[in-house]
């Protein structure tokens, strides 16, 4: 089944030193474009991480330093990877917890706006977990009956997911050929942040989710206690949580206008 498209959408998938979204770094990102006409482009790019790459991360993708070496930063490829991926929807697997995250982290790092305002995100992997309850490698097989050759290489990867979502779709009535119903459907739970540390009470209102002020309304915090803001900007929080607090306390002070 090919995709019912509006937009063009970007399956990608990230090769990193490891799954910090604060601290570690991308060193391979492949992007697959697919445009509503059927037509698709593609790029996959190594990338020097501007720090180590631990022994045990290289066993698993195979990205070594020695490989990245000379490779370009993530921030002299990142207007060419914005411009790849800029007005369009984003796919991947397992992607709303932990690519996308640190692909907005990387992208403010480079001094790259990124919002997914406009676009939708679909996460293939909560799809199938969803469905079947397994991997990438396992709904490769099961979905496609292909064997996941080169897997953890971000464009074999990228590719498999590719092919996972058109036959997810192929095998689940129940699943609409629509962009915004998948990332309704694979989304865990709405955040107004990547990374999950703030998230919407049921009247749509940011609240921490995470520590002494769990579940309570950011304005109403950030009022109480200004000195938390503060200390929320200096610790160790991803550079998008920190934007996203920035806006809702300019919002608030606005508001008094």
């Amino acid at each position: 089944m090919q995709l019912n498209l509006k937009k063009p959408i970007c399956f990608f998938d990230l090769e990193t030193t490891g799954i910090n979204v604060s601290k570690d770094r991308v060193v391979e990102i492949s992007i697959l474009k697919v445009f509503p006409n059927g037509n698709k482009e593609s790029k996959t790019w190594l990338v020097n991480p501007e720090m180590p790459i631990p022994a045990e991360v290289s066993a698993i993708h195979g990205v070594t330093d020695e490989r990245v070496a000379n490779e370009p930063t993530f921030k002299e490829l990142s207007k060419e990877i914005n411009a790849m991926i800029k007005d369009c929807d984003l796919a991947g697997f397992n992607s709303n917890r932990f690519d996308i995250p640190l692909l907005a982290e990387e992208m403010l790092r480079a001094d790259m706006d990124f919002d997914m305002k406009n676009n939708v995100a679909i996460d293939v992997q909560t799809i199938f977990h969803k469905m079947e309850q397994r991997t990438l490698g396992a709904a490769y097989k099961f979905y496609c009956d292909k064997s996941l050759e080169n897997a953890h290489t971000a464009e074999a990867d990228t590719l498999a997911t590719y092919e996972v979502l058109k036959s997810q779709l192929d095998r689940y009535d129940d699943l609409e050929n629509d962009m915004k119903f998948l990332a309704e459907f694979s989304a865990r739970k709405k955040f107004a942040d990547f990374a999950g540390f703030i998230n919407y009470n049921k009247e749509g209102e940011e609240c921490f989710s995470f520590g002494k002020h769990k579940g309570k309304k950011v304005t109403d915090v950030l009022n109480d206690e200004p000195g938390y803001f503060g200390w929320l900007l200096n610790a160790d929080f991803p550079l998008y949580t920190k934007k996203v607090l920035t806006a809702i306390k300019l919002r608030a002070f606005n508001n008094k206008f």
